[in-house]
């Protein structure tokens, strides 16, 4: 606590030094003045673009490094856990540095120190606050809001009750629930944005299903599942998924190109991966089913207790909170009014205490920690993202958009695509990058925004946290599925 203390004093310490200097930053350095024009190997440029500006790939490195610590977090919890036991009730100092290493949320902003010293040595600590003041934060802060607002009990109570009656087709059974919430949740994120409707479904999903503590293969599955149904569950509106976000104006997409050329196709997608689980795993839910009932049982004979302790919640307090959700959606590119919206929330949030959970800020500040270190970090990979893509055809770059994006935040893929001037007249090439940004959007944590909040949420179902390469294997059949529906259909 104290280094994560330390972390976010720093932060606000570098911000506030950022804003005392010039924002015209070098970083990133614009393509267009590396001057490579005549040259047509893509090894050629990348070879150029290293010689002239050295600080590129050591750049690149770092974000590597990055990338391989995240895969390696949960061998570092587990080690982690080994020292604090061979410790035996002392402090095992080694055991609190291994499980700061293996907090994954925080991964990319500890790397932000070799990458901060590397911009020192090549080019002065004024270019360190310029770079930082340049780069854009916004989706990182709306994150941190959009979760703490979406978690909030009213909310979340709203979304069961209304997931519920959909469950009671299935007589409410953990199949039913878990069906109906990796269907209609997603989905919601076309118009509360996909942090919002991760953040529910997560929830949901962790009262309704992972606390009956399914198989892990069950586990990984619909984890990787909820990733990318939720990737895809936010294009149907031009305006809620992020890779969308950032080349709807600059493509001229709107809401009913969204709907005629992607929504119907995700609608199947999901749909046909949700069924293919279920029945692959069917087995899993009956057992499910009969932990389900024996929990039932049990809490029938405290349910007057219940009923006492259970505080039913206001439809003002519910109509306040959506009211929140809405301000914060609508405003979401205006940081001032998140910000000051969200402190009157936190107001309102203490005056209903009653009414709410727990409340507690450090699922979302960790994760907005996260996005913020990795966009920092993706900013600088332009230099290679650019011409590579610039240089595929319409298969070979639905293909490479998918793998891009399971190494990075797939907001950046389509962003850095929007720049490549051969895309501003090739519709075809524009669906061919989104399509393969938002199917690959599941395969890692880092792959999609919105995926940080789930994890947050749901980590403790994993013991010593989400292994990198299961949730990978749990995300590959549906990334195929969508992948197939985008090109096929």
């Amino acid at each position: 606590m104290p280094l994560l203390m330390f972390i976010i004093v720093f932060g606000v310490t570098l911000s506030a030094r950022a804003s005392e200097v010039s924002t015209d930053s070098i970083l990133p350095f614009d393509y267009k003045l590396y001057g490579d024009e005549g040259i047509t190997s893509l090894w050629g440029i990348l070879k150029h673009r290293m010689a002239k500006e050295p600080f590129n790939l050591v750049a690149t490195i770092i974000f590597i490094c990055a990338i391989v610590h995240t895969f390696l977090a949960s061998k570092i919890n587990s080690l982690a856990k080994r020292y604090q036991r061979m410790a035996t009730g002392q402090v095992s100092y080694k055991a609190e540095i291994l499980h700061l290493l293996g907090e994954i949320e925080a991964i990319f902003a500890l790397w932000l120190v070799p990458l901060i010293i590397a911009i020192i040595y090549f080019f002065g600590w004024n270019e360190v606050s310029a770079y930082l003041n340049r780069v854009n934060y916004v989706e990182a802060t709306f994150v941190v809001v959009i979760m703490a607002i979406a978690a909030t009990k009213p909310i979340i109570k709203l979304a069961e009750g209304s997931l519920k009656k959909i469950a009671r087709v299935g007589n409410c059974s953990p199949a039913a629930w878990w069906f109906s919430i990796l269907t209609i949740g997603p989905l919601l994120g076309s118009f509360i944005t996909e942090p919002a409707a991760m953040t529910i479904s997560a929830m949901l999903l962790g009262q309704q299903f992972y606390q009956l503590k399914p198989s892990m293969g069950l586990a990984y599955a619909t984890l990787g599942l909820l990733f990318v149904n939720v990737s895809v569950g936010g294009t149907l509106t031009h305006f809620a998924a992020p890779p969308v976000l950032m080349v709807a104006n600059t493509w001229g997409w709107d809401t009913s190109f969204m709907l005629a050329n992607f929504g119907w196709k995700v609608i199947i997608a999901m749909l046909f991966s949700n069924l293919l689980y279920y029945v692959f795993f069917r087995k899993d839910f009956r057992q499910l089913k009969e932990v389900a009932n024996l929990q039932s049982q049990k809490r029938h004979e405290h349910i007057a207790d219940a009923k006492n302790k259970e505080h039913p919640i206001p439809l003002t307090i519910t109509l306040l909170h959506l009211l929140f959700l809405a301000w914060t959606v609508v405003n979401l590119h205006s940081i001032p009014l998140v910000i000051g919206g969200f402190m009157l929330f936190l107001a309102c949030t203490h005056v209903t205490m009653r009414h709410q959970y727990e409340f507690s800020i450090r699922a979302p500040l960790l994760v907005g920690l996260f996005l913020a270190g990795l966009v920092t970090h993706g900013t600088l990979q332009q230099w290679w993202i650019e011409p590579l893509l610039g240089r595929l055809n319409e298969v070979p770059l639905f293909i490479g958009a998918v793998i891009l994006t399971a190494f990075n935040d797939n907001a950046a893929i389509t962003f850095l695509a929007s720049l490549v001037p051969s895309f501003g007249v090739n519709v075809a090439l524009q669906k061919a990058v989104v399509y393969g940004a938002v199917a690959g959007g599941g395969l890692t944590v880092i792959a999609n925004a919105p995926n940080p909040a789930g994890q947050s949420i749901l980590a403790h179902f994993f013991g010593n946290g989400v292994s990198p390469l299961r949730l990978f294997l749990g995300a590959l059949i549906p990334t195929v599925i969508v992948a197939m529906v985008f090109m096929i259909l």
